[in-house]
């Protein structure tokens, strides 16, 4: 990084000590600028997508963030993330992660989207009480177990192009969840739980290019309590 690059990072960095939200987005940087950390205190918004970042310093310093975007960069793990009391939106799409952290003290999340990452198992993210959007979309999720989907909060779950061939009954007992998306996988007509169709809150169910046909889902038991949802939340929108 020449000093001219140094020069406009330790800018915005200043000026970010003022206005609480720093854009780094595509400047290259193959490390986390060391100077961000002078500001850790005040800064609500970060960025720093589009970068080449394989490694985060701990952000324990970052009490106020509240949005943190790093799509786009080389990192294979979150753990130096925790704790962030106050975040509710965090993006790391098109990265190396190999596993969802737990979040244990980010207690306002609001949104994780880690799609397009090298994750293997579904986290298990109860224990976060305004979760409303989890994208998963394009990782290597395999199945939904039992025990790590059941009282989960989100109103949205993207599930699409992952490797999925089962999904546990208990997400039919996730009380928000409205919109369910799990296209591109692996689930024969068997694993689609009866209790998800018959039972569930989900009014938008996305089940196109797994190994099984449309006609041979609608003859499915539960299929018409499922779409009598779907048409009611259509009324609605209209």
């Amino acid at each position: 990084m020449g000093n001219t690059s140094s020069g406009k990072i330790k800018d915005h960095v200043s000026t970010a000590g003022k206005t609480g939200a720093l854009n780094l987005a595509d400047r290259k940087l193959n490390s986390f600028p060391s100077d961000v950390l002078s500001v850790a205190g005040t800064i609500r918004s970060l960025d720093l997508s589009s970068n080449k970042l394989k490694s985060l310093p701990s952000f324990e310093k970052f009490q106020e963030l509240k949005q943190l975007n790093l799509d786009r960069n080389r990192l294979e793990s979150l753990g130096s993330l925790l704790p962030l009391p106050k975040l509710e939106s965090v993006s790391v799409s098109e990265n190396q992660i190999t596993a969802c952290p737990s979040f244990t003290s980010s207690l306002n999340l609001k949104e994780i989207h880690l799609p397009f990452n090298q994750i293997q198992t579904f986290p298990s993210l109860s224990h976060l009480p305004k979760l409303a959007v989890l994208n998963l979309k394009g990782n290597r999720i395999e199945s939904i177990p039992d025990g790590v989907i059941g009282g989960l909060q989100a109103e949205e779950i993207n599930l699409d192009n992952n490797k999925l061939c089962s999904i546990s009954s208990e997400i039919a007992t996730c009380p928000r969840l409205k919109t369910l998306r799990l296209q591109e996988n692996v689930l024969s007509l068997s694993a689609i739980p009866r209790a998800l169709l018959e039972e569930s809150s989900v009014s938008l169910l996305t089940l196109e290019g797994n190994l099984f046909n449309s006609k041979d889902l609608e003859e499915s038991p539960g299929y018409a309590k499922y779409m009598d949802r779907y048409t009611a939340t259509k009324k609605k929108m209209a």
